[in-house]
């Protein structure tokens, strides 16, 4: 398909990813009319998502909005009903989730999954092993450790640590993939103050020193206020609002459905 770019010159040979996410754009993620059913029922309905290099974003909605079920499309968990993924210049809508990792995705589930019997720099190396070796992995763990505040921890069981210090584990893992886009879903759930403090700490670096988009589901208002650029409301299943966190914290609209009002 022949289109026009802004020079006006013909892009004969661009495909719908390249149009949507490719060199030309700020665009880093782009999903089109993303549907995702279980049997009856739909989780995500024709959602149209993006997310621009280098953003931290953040995904808010009520119960049951659709939130994780969008994660676990672009992180290839679940494969869509419907729809398009497209990541990068490319179309990921049927790429296996390690080779998603590959081109630069990663993410961290809300439960953490760190192996208690194994030490912290065991723990970090075993996402890194299957990508690099030699000093290059070292490296890696390293910077993983160092990313999760965990420095002198290195030979503690992980068991040992605190819910947060495992939260913040397996979000220096995540980041020692050195991805592009980084999806966390619910960081800071059962987590203290100074534990949040120290998470949206880490959001904050890395996003910032290291250059990584994020997109961070939490229903904390506070939290996201304190990392976000913009601010997604899912609600039943599709996009309701975007726009700056502010904004969004003052959408009565938003208030009614966060509040239970609608469901």
């Amino acid at each position: 398909m022949s289109t026009i770019d802004p020079t006006g010159h013909p892009n004969v040979h661009q495909t719908a990813a390249e149009l949507a996410t490719g060199d030309k754009t700020d665009t880093l993620l782009q999903t089109d009319g993303l549907r995702k059913d279980f049997g009856g029922f739909t989780a995500t309905d024709e959602v149209d998502f993006s997310v621009d290099a280098g953003e931290l974003r953040c995904l808010i909605g009520p119960n049951g909005a659709g939130k994780s079920t969008l994660l676990k499309l672009v992180i290839g968990t679940y494969a869509p009903s419907a729809g398009s993924i497209y990541y990068n210049g490319r179309d990921i809508t049927d790429l296996a989730p390690h080779r998603r990792v590959r081109r630069g995705i990663s993410m961290k589930f809300q439960v953490p999954s760190v192996y208690g019997e194994l030490t912290v720099r065991e723990n970090a190396r075993l996402p890194i092993q299957r990508f690099a070796d030699g000093e290059e992995r070292r490296r890696r763990v390293d910077d993983a450790i160092a990313a999760a505040g965990l420095t002198g921890y290195e030979d503690v069981a992980a068991s040992v640590l605190s819910h947060g210090q495992q939260q913040q584990l397996e979000i220096g893992m995540a980041a020692a993939l050195e991805p592009d886009l980084l999806l966390l879903d619910e960081p800071v759930a059962g987590l203290d103050v100074a534990e949040r403090e120290a998470i949206a700490e880490r959001i904050v670096r890395l996003n910032e020193e290291e250059d990584i988009a994020f997109v961070v589901i939490e229903h904390d208002t506070d939290f996201v206020a304190s990392i976000a650029d913009e601010v997604t409301v899912l609600h039943n299943g599709d996009v309701f609002r975007e726009g700056p966190v502010e904004e969004i914290k003052a959408d009565p609209d938003v208030q009614r459905i966060y509040l239970g009002d609608e469901q």
